[in-house]
């Protein structure tokens, strides 16, 4: 397993029952986490004085119940990666700390190519991929159905003291998008993608990955320059799996430019007994 270790200002404490503890910045929350199905003694005392709780409803979606006063978001920082963090629907805090592991993967190959690097980042969502791509030198193009995301990301790559210029934002189907540039001949050195289980585009557009993904991924290759560096493919999808994921890259990919392709889960892991909580599962191909 990859684990997301070496945050300074994130800590997952503890998980069981169902939920997950965790401090984000100064504050403890509690969430549904659904892969946590042990149980858990909650010997550490914020199980029982957190900031806020979220509670899933039976009728679908669910609410924060606040037991202390927060603030409606707060920063943290991550070796110069800032983000914007806040309580929002569906238990989200509008970041993945787990994805710091993939974070610094691509941002290592990106420093280590020493030239001029375009990012293509998918289902972008509030841009942790597109901070640490371009704190890393790269430029990025952004790309997301949901306007709110979009502008999230914006305030994330400002916080983080990334210039304008350093990323593109795309509010738009990424399907839709992927075959536009195709046909205008755009080109990227590093795709990022992190689609979806189902969704749909501004304009009402499906999509299902079970049904979508490979075919998508097929038109991702067409978009990568004649050097490229990586993709990264993750999926928090029930069912598919990091082999999944890895023969498609096999077979499209690879299939293009040769390249090696490592697939696996990725974790975090809890600060008070030592074992990882699995957080879904990546796919990476990078260039020998």
């Amino acid at each position: 397993m990859w684990i997301a270790d070496g945050w300074r200002q994130y800590t997952l404490i503890d998980s069981g029952d169902g939920e997950r503890l965790e401090k984000w910045g100064n504050f403890y929350l509690i969430r549904p986490e659904p892969q946590a199905i042990w149980k858990s003694p909650r010997n550490n005392g914020y199980w029982h004085k957190p900031n806020a709780v979220y509670f899933r409803s039976e009728k679908g979606g669910g609410h924060w119940e606040y037991k202390t006063r927060l603030p409606e978001s707060w920063v943290i920082d991550q070796n110069g990666l800032k983000f914007k963090i806040k309580p929002m629907g569906f238990k989200h805090m509008g970041l993945f700390p787990e994805q710091l592991v993939n974070w610094n993967w691509c941002g290592g190959l990106i420093k280590a190519a020493n030239r001029p690097v375009k990012v293509l980042n998918l289902f972008a969502y509030t841009g942790g991929a597109t901070v640490a791509a371009a704190k890393a030198g790269a430029f990025v193009c952004h790309v997301d159905a949901s306007k709110g995301m979009v502008s999230h990301a914006r305030e994330n790559v400002v916080l983080s003291g990334l210039g304008e210029k350093s990323v593109r934002y795309i509010v738009d189907d990424c399907v839709k998008f992927i075959e536009r540039e195709h046909r205008r001949g755009n080109k990227y050195d590093g795709i990022i993608m992190d689609p979806p289980s189902y969704g749909r585009g501004p304009k009402g557009e499906v999509w299902q990955i079970e049904a979508e993904l490979f075919g998508f991924v097929e038109k991702c290759a067409l978009l990568l320059s004649d050097n490229p560096l990586f993709v990264l493919l993750n999926s928090y999808t029930t069912g598919l799996s990091a082999g999944t994921m890895k023969n498609i890259l096999e077979m499209t990919v690879s299939k293009k430019f040769k390249g090696i392709v490592s697939a696996d889960e990725i974790g975090l892991a809890m600060s008070e007994n030592g074992l990882v909580l699995p957080c879904g599962s990546s796919a990476r191909w990078e260039r020998l």
